[in-house]
């Protein structure tokens, strides 16, 4: 595997930018998941980003890590697919939240996991890789 791949699956934090009413920007952190050469975020149809992805489905985002050195990132735009499905929402979601909590059985997991109705499938088109 190498160092971007590596890096994507074991960070926490993606900031996630779609495209909202008027052209505005809307920048999110969100938890996430990189398999496959995609990520993969869960949410709700209720939220904002969703609500941008449903009338355009392009996205930018950015991971990175490091204030002094080594400092490194990964950035890139793409095109996103919503899955609706409630089964494979949940599977997707149980393995991203599996990534943050020691249980998915802990209180604030199984609330996320209700919540959860929606899973944003991100297919990188470009991607760049910045270290110093």
């Amino acid at each position: 595997m190498n160092r971007r791949d590596e890096f994507l699956k074991t960070q926490k934090v993606l900031r996630l930018s779609s495209i909202g009413e008027n052209k505005t920007l809307h920048v999110v952190p969100v938890w996430y998941m990189y398999s496959s050469k995609k990520i993969y975020v869960g949410t709700n149809t209720r939220t904002q980003k969703v609500k941008n992805l449903k009338k355009n489905n392009k996205v930018a985002f950015c991971v990175d890590a490091g204030v002094n050195s080594p400092i490194y990132g990964v950035m890139g735009q793409g095109n996103v697919n919503l899955i609706l499905e409630i089964n494979t929402v949940k599977r997707i979601a149980k393995k991203i939240l599996a990534r943050y909590f020691k249980s998915i059985q802990n209180k604030s997991a199984k609330e996320l996991l209700d919540d959860t109705d929606c899973i944003i499938e991100i297919i990188p088109e470009k991607l760049s890789v910045w270290s110093y």
